[in-house]
C-alpha cells in the first residue's frame, strides 16, 4: 500500500476515535464512528486476496447495521425526552437498542460471528487495530452510558460472550481466529461489570489491549498465522518465543502475571454486588480459555516439531527484539504489584 495513503488511513483513524470519545453528542459519536469504519476498510483488503475481500464486506455490512442502530436508538431517545447528550439516555426501548448496536459494533455474543471472520482475512497489523483500536469507541459509548443500561441483559450477554469465546476458541488451529475467539471472552469479563463499576471495564480493557498488543506484535515479527508455524519458531527466535509465553499466560489470568489484576477486581466487585453465582459461572468458564492459551504456549516454547521436509529448522535470528514488543512484555507480566494502587482509583 501507498505510504500516503497508509498515512491517511491512520490519520483518520485516530481522528474518528477522537471525535467518539469526545463527543457529547449522538451526531457527532456517530460521526467519529463512520470515520472509524471507513478508515480501516482499505487496511483489512489491502492484500487483494478474496478472503481480505470478503473479511471487508463483512466488516463493512455489520458496522453499518451497528452504526444506523447506534442513530436510531439516539434518535428515539431525542424524540421522547428531547435530549441528544450521551449520557442522557433514559427511554427503555433506546437503552435496548443501543445495547445490541454496542454488542455489534464490540463482537459481543450473541453478535459476535462477524468478528473471527474478519479478523482471520486480515493481516497481522490491522488484527491488532480491529481488537484494540476499533474496539475503544464502542467501549467508552459504554462506559458513558452505563447507568443507563439493563445491568441483567449485560450480565447474559456477558456470561453468554466469555462461554461462547471459550468453546469455539478450543479447536481452532489459526493464530488470528484464537485471538479473536479470546478478545470475545475478555468482553465478556468488560460487560458483566460495566453497570457495577465502569471505571473496573476501562481498566480490564486497556490492560487487555496491551497485552494483545504484546502477542499481535510477536506473531507478527515471527510471521506466523497458524500453530504448525508457530512450532517452528523456538529455533529462529527463542527469547521472543519466551516473551510470547509469558504474554499468553498473562491473557489467561494467571497470578501472577498482570492478566490475573483486572480478574481478580472483578470478581471481587461482583461479590460485593452480591453476585456471586454471576463470579463463579464466569471464573469457571474462563478455565476453557486457559486450555487455548496453554495449548498456544505449549506449542510457541515446549514442542518439537516433526523433523521432516515440511518441517525443516529455520535459520536462528539474531535481530534484536523491537522495543516496543519488550516493553509491552514486561508491562503484561509485571504490574500486577501496583494493584492496592490501581484498586484506589478505581
Amino acid at each position: 500500500m501507498n505510504p500516503q495513503a497508509k498515512l491517511i488511513f491512520v490519520l483518520s483513524l485516530i481522528l474518528g476515535t477522537t471525535i467518539t470519545i469526545s463527543s457529547n453528542h449522538w451526531a457527532t459519536a456517530w460521526a467519529g464512528l463512520e470515520i472509524n469504519t471507513l478508515a480501516i476498510l482499505p487496511l483489512i483488503s489491502k492484500s487483494h486476496h478474496p478472503r481480505s475481500i470478503e473479511a471487508a464486506t463483512k466488516y463493512f455490512l455489520t458496522q453499518a447495521a451497528a452504526s444506523a442502530l447506534v442513530l436510531f436508538s439516539s434518535m428515539t431517545n431525542a424524540w421522547h425526552t428531547g435530549q441528544w447528550d450521551i449520557t442522557q439516555l433514559t427511554h427503555p426501548v433506546s437503552c435496548l437498542i443501543l445495547t445490541s448496536a454496542i454488542a455489534i459494533k464490540l463482537g459481543l455474543a450473541p453478535f459476535h460471528f462477524w468478528f473471527p471472520e474478519v479478523l482471520q482475512g486480515s493481516p497481522l497489523t490491522t488484527g491488532l487495530l480491529l481488537s484494540t483500536v476499533m474496539k475503544f469507541p464502542p467501549i467508552t459509548l459504554l462506559f458513558m452510558t452505563a447507568h443507563s443500561l439493563n445491568p441483567t441483559l449485560l450480565t447474559s450477554m456477558a456470561l453468554l460472550s466469555t462461554a461462547l469465546g471459550g468453546w469455539m476458541g478450543l479447536n481452532q488451529t489459526q493464530t488470528r481466529k484464537i485471538l479473536a475467539f479470546s478478545s470475545i471472552s475478555h468482553l465478556g469479563w468488560m460487560a458483566i461489570i460495566v453497570s457495577y463499576s465502569p471505571k473496573l471495564t476501562l481498566l480490564n480493557f486497556y490492560l487487555y489491549a496491551m497485552m494483545t498488543a504484546a502477542v499481535f506484535l510477536t506473531l507478527n515479527a515471527t510471521k506466523v498465522l497458524k500453530l504448525s508455524t508457530l512450532m517452528t519458531t523456538w529455533s529462529k527466535t527463542p527469547s521472543l518465543n519466551a516473551m510470547l509465553l509469558l504474554t499468553l499466560l498473562s491473557l489467561a489470568g494467571l497470578p501472577p502475571l498482570t492478566g490475573f489484576l483486572p480478574k481478580w477486581l472483578i470478581i471481587q466487585e461482583l461479590t460485593k454486588q452480591d453476585m456471586v453465582l454471576a463470579a463463579m459461572v464466569i471464573s469457571l468458564l474462563s478455565l476453557l480459555g486457559l486450555f487455548f492459551y496453554l495449548r498456544l504456549a505449549y506449542c510457541a516454547t515446549i514442542t518439537l516439531p516433526p523433523h521432516t521436509a515440511n518441517h525443516m529448522k529455520q535459520w536462528h535470528n539474531n535481530k534484536p527484539i523491537h522495543c516496543s514488543i519488550a516493553t509491552l512484555t514486561i508491562m503484561s507480566s509485571m504490574l500486577l504489584p501496583i494493584s492496592p494502587l490501581l484498586s484506589t482509583i478505581t
